[in-house]
């Protein structure tokens, strides 16, 4: 059962949530657009704990009901409410565990769209194959989601790829995709080995939140843009003209590059973009690391630095090396359907996350 603690600060969100429903019937309110905008907006987003909060009850008070009936003189009556309680009581548990995580701090990147980079790691021409095949899955599971996909820049190894990086547009990507950054390694047999041999390979993958400018001020005299033809696979002028843009990031020696479109003010229109989501992403990996120790209950969520999750196809397995989580099937896997394992991953560490927030399950009554 939740402590009291925890309920006061729900009945405080409940209040907060029926003055705001009354606001919205002001007519002073309603006349003035911006005020009823962000009061209709901060309704939307209590909304779900408010519901959560009156079903609890709800079913609190069922329960209870249930517990009276149970020394009921009618022999049917206290049959049937006993028959009925453990269901009530396990409704009770999950409502309880909901609140819980509702009541977490919001991730304010959680609903913006994500800029995935995959890159080829250890491995050659078996790791440049992988990290195709990556991001294929990325894409596949974009399409599932109806995201849109916006293809950054590109660099092709023979059949596979070293670098591939793209924007994927949809309400809460980066919520859903912000633990898959990391090393994802492979295991299988590659097409070119001759005697069968299980070769690992690794890919790397990271997952910006996308910034607009107002999030991050990029100053005109911190950058370099050299403009150039571009390379690779083109035809129709893309090879032709100077349409390529490298932009240099002075003070940190970041650099971006794009080529993907024929127009160069395009090209860098899309590396302004991703080089505002590095310095972004690198100024709140800056902050993560200043408040590590207050956080422990963190470490281990998807730093790009650390092997994630394994692939291994002679046993058909993916592994999460995070949370313990293992399934099979992995040409559905390699064909976007990822769904579970972002969930899982997403309950995990939200789970963590609870813990660090001292909202640590209580002891049942």
């Amino acid at each position: 059962m939740l402590d009291k603690d925890v309920i006061a600060k729900l009945e405080e969100v409940e209040a907060r949530f029926e003055r705001l429903t009354q606001d919205l019937g002001d007519a002073a309110i309603i006349a003035d657009q911006k005020r009823f905008q962000s009061a209709a907006k901060e309704r939307a987003s209590l909304e779900p704990l408010v519901e959560a909060l009156r079903a609890y009850r709800a079913t609190h008070r069922e329960a209870d009901e249930h517990e009276a009936l149970g020394v009921d003189p009618d022999p049917e009556l206290r049959e049937l409410a006993r028959s009925e309680l453990p269901a009530l009581r396990a409704r009770a548990s999950r409502l309880e565990e909901e609140l819980k995580l509702l009541l977490l701090p919001k991730d304010p990147n959680d609903e913006r769209n994500v800029i995935v980079e995959v890159r080829a790691g250890t491995g050659g021409e078996e790791a440049g194959l992988f990290a195709a095949e990556v991001f294929r899955m990325y894409l596949r599971y974009a399409e599932r989601r109806g995201w849109k996909v916006d293809l950054i820049s590109r660099s092709d190894s023979g059949d596979g790829v070293r670098e591939i990086i793209a924007t994927l547009e949809g309400r809460g990507a980066y919520s859903e995709l912000k633990y898959e950054s990391g090393v994802h390694r492979v295991q299988r047999v590659p097409a070119t080995e001759t005697q069968g041999r299980i070769h690992t390979s690794t890919v790397t993958v990271a997952v910006l939140p996308e910034v607009e400018e107002i999030d991050i001020k990029i100053e005109d005299k911190d950058l370099r843009i050299d403009v150039m033809r571009s390379g690779g696979p083109g035809g129709q002028s893309v090879n032709t003209t100077d349409s390529a843009v490298r932009i240099t990031h002075l003070p940190t020696g970041m650099v971006v590059h794009c080529q993907d479109e024929k127009s160069q003010l395009k090209n860098r229109s899309k590396a302004m973009k991703l080089l505002r989501s590095r310095l972004y992403e690198m100024e709140r990996e800056k902050r993560e690391t200043e408040r590590a120790a207050s956080r422990k209950s963190m470490v281990g969520t998807g730093e790009r630095s650390e092997k994630i999750r394994t692939y291994n196809f002679p046993q058909d397995r993916l592994t999460d090396h995070r949370i313990g989580l293992t399934v099979h099937n992995l040409p559905a896997v390699m064909d976007g359907d990822i769904g579970d394992v972002v969930t899982a991953c997403r309950t995990f560490f939200q789970a963590e996350a609870l813990k660090s927030q001292g909202i640590a399950a209580e002891a049942r009554t």
